[in-house]
Parts: C-alpha cells; sequence; structure tokens
C-alpha cells in the first residue's frame, strides 16, 4: 500500500492564555488534542464540525501556519517541521483557499496584478511569460481573460472565488487546503465552484482537505471524512460507510439536522439533538469531549476518553471513538436518527 500524500500523527495545536500586566501565561486552549488521520494522493478529506470543533485550526496547522504543540505532520514523505525551515519549499507543496476570497484579495490591485505577483515572487516563469501565464490560469478556472483588466469590487463573489483557486493554483501545489470555500455563495454557484474543483483535482490529482459544515456539499466532493468536536476526532471513515451506518451520536446529530426532501421521510425520522454548547477548549472535560450533550453517555464517558475504533464486521477503515457504538440499541437510535438524510 503506497504511502499517504498526508500524514496527522497525534497533532496537538494549544494556544496561550495570558493575563495581567506582564502578560503571564495562566492556562491554554486545546484547539486541536491529538488527532491522528491521512489523505491519500488525488482524494478528498472532508473535515466537519461545527463552529469551534477545531477545523480550520486543523487546516492552518497542515499549512505551517499554526505552531504545532505535539504531534507530526509528512507532505508527501518530508516532514513538515523540514519544509518550513527551507521556506520556499512548503508553498509550492502546499496552499490554502479562504472563505472569504474579497478579503484575501488586494482591492488595489487588478487581477491580473494579483496573479502576476505570484508568479513574480516565486519566479516561476520569465518576466516576459507572466501576461501569457495568468491569461492560462484564468481559462483554467472558467473566467475570462478580460477578467485581468478587472478590481476585485467588480466580479461577483463566485467570479472573486475563482481568481483565489487560480492563485493558489498558480505555484502548481500538490495539496490544497478548502477552508469553507462555497459557504459565502448561493447554491447555484456552490455547484459550479465544486464541479471546477472536482475538475482541477482529476486534471492535476490534486489532494484536498475540504473544511465545511455544509454534509451535502461534503458528501459530494469527499472520498473519506473525519468528524472534529471540541478538537477530538469523534468519527472517520469512507464517505458511503459514515453517511450508510454512523457509529457516533454527534455524527448522527449532525445528519439529523439536515433536511429531507421527502415529507414521509421527513415525519418519520427521530432526531437527536446536540444538547449543549461545545466545551470550553481551556477547560476541557475528562473523558469524552460530548459528553454532556450526548443522549447515551454514562458514567464511564465523564471518566475514561473513547478511543478510535471499528465495530464487528464493519468496514476497519470506518473508525468512532463511543464507549457505547456496539450495544444494539444505540445503534438503532442512531441510524433512525440519520435515515434518510441527504439520500
Amino acid at each position: 500500500m503506497s504511502t499517504p500524500a498526508i500524514r496527522l500523527k497525534d497533532v496537538s495545536i494549544r494556544f496561550p492564555i495570558r493575563k495581567g500586566v506582564l502578560r503571564r501565561v495562566v492556562g491554554e486552549v486545546r484547539a486541536v488534542d491529538s488527532i491522528s488521520f491521512d489523505i491519500n494522493e488525488g482524494e478528498t478529506v472532508g473535515l466537519v464540525g461545527e463552529s469551534g470543533s477545531g477545523k480550520s485550526t486543523t487546516g492552518r496547522g497542515l499549512l505551517g501556519l499554526s505552531h504545532l504543540s505535539g504531534g507530526t505532520v509528512e507532505c508527501f514523505g518530508q516532514d513538515l517541521a523540514a519544509l518550513k525551515r527551507d521556506r520556499g519549499a512548503l508553498p509550492r507543496i502546499s496552499q490554502l483557499v479562504f472563505q472569504d476570497p474579497y478579503a484575501s484579495l488586494n482591492p488595489r490591485m487588478t487581477i491580473g496584478e494579483t496573479l502576476g505577483e505570484v508568479l513574480h515572487v516565486h519566479r516561476l516563469v520569465p518576466p516576459a511569460e507572466i501576461g501569457a501565464r495568468v491569461a492560462k490560469l484564468l481559462d483554467d478556472v472558467g473566467l475570462r481573460r478580460e477578467t485581468a483588466e478587472r478590481h476585485p469590487h467588480a466580479l461577483s463573489g463566485g467570479q472573486r472565488q475563482r481568481v483565489a483557486i487560480a492563485r493558489a493554483l498558480a505555484i502548481e501545489p500538490k495539496f490544497i487546503v478548502l477552508d469553507e470555500v462555497v459557504s459565502a455563495l448561493d447554491v447555484s454557484i456552490q455547484g459550479q465552484i465544486v464541479n471546477l474543483l472536482q475538475d482541477l483535482q482529476r486534471q492535476r490529482n490534486l489532494t484536498y482537505l475540504f473544511i465545511t459544515h455544509d454534509l451535502s456539499i461534503v458528501r459530494h466532493v469527499s472520498h473519506s471524512i473525519v468528524v472534529l468536536y471540541g478538537g477530538q476526532i469523534m468519527e472517520m471513515g469512507p464517505r458511503d460507510s459514515l453517511f450508510a451506518q454512523p457509529l457516533h451520536p454527534y455524527t448522527s446529530a449532525l445528519l439529523s439536522a439536515v433536511p429531507v426532501p421527502d415529507p414521509r421521510i421527513e415525519r418519520a425520522r427521530a432526531r437527536l439533538e446536540v444538547r449543549s454548547e461545545p466545551p470550553d477548549p481551556s477547560a476541557p472535560l475528562p473523558g469524552c469531549r460530548f459528553q454532556r450533550s450526548c443522549a447515551f453517555a454514562i458514567s464511564r464517558c465523564q471518566i475514561e476518553r473513547p478511543v478510535l475504533r471499528p465495530i464487528g464486521s464493519h468496514d476497519s477503515r470506518h473508525v468512532a471513538a463511543c464507549h457505547r457504538m456496539d450495544e444494539p440499541l444505540v445503534r438503532e437510535a442512531l441510524s433512525r436518527a440519520s435515515h434518510g438524510a441527504l439520500s
């Protein structure tokens, strides 16, 4: 079996809490707490979870933009720490596309200048060829070449996101973190951007980490899914297996919140609700992070952190961190709550 393109091993990201005039450290925020998963070359992993779960922090950690407090990251067989020491190496491997393309584009520069600056700074092509390469990048993302003469404010949201994708592609990376890239767009435009990303992935053999809270989109674009809550992985596995039979109450709650277009199925579904706010990352609870919000929590959940494991004859790649997922009554309840979601 080939080595994964991206490999996280026991990754933790913590931020200090400072108080007082001297800004002494009085605690820490555990934004990401010992997570591990792989992304295979040419595939997409969907990273899902509610706001504050650690999704974006994980993505930034993979790009070297957030300091790792523990664990390791390998990018195409190379250690992230070594890549960061070579300032030109990491950007050529990994890039980030933000949720808000307008905020990430310089309003004073034309689109051609923005894309040309990337090519110039990284010395990707001779100066005389920059104009032709910019035109090719615009073609690749479905924009007219005259777009190069326009400023960001003159473009629609979808067009600006295409420019942001073109800027990431200019460096010819192997891996791209897509952080909520379609959440601010209209539904019809979302589909166009998703289709563009999939076409580019096939043409260039790109590897994606697709960060989102929208389960309908993540099912469409992802090969496998990682579910985060409170900075820890609750469940992960192949897309179809996870949607067909969620093993963790949090995953089932996310699925049960998605409306089903069939009124009969919608009326018959038993919904699971997340009962409380996510845990305070500066004072994490012992045991399971989801314990206060879980309808199936028992005393064991309060003292013992569950480990990721498969269930019975289930796909061994599909794992969850739940003490009770083997129990038939719990599995039946999770299945009822998620039944019909996104079908």
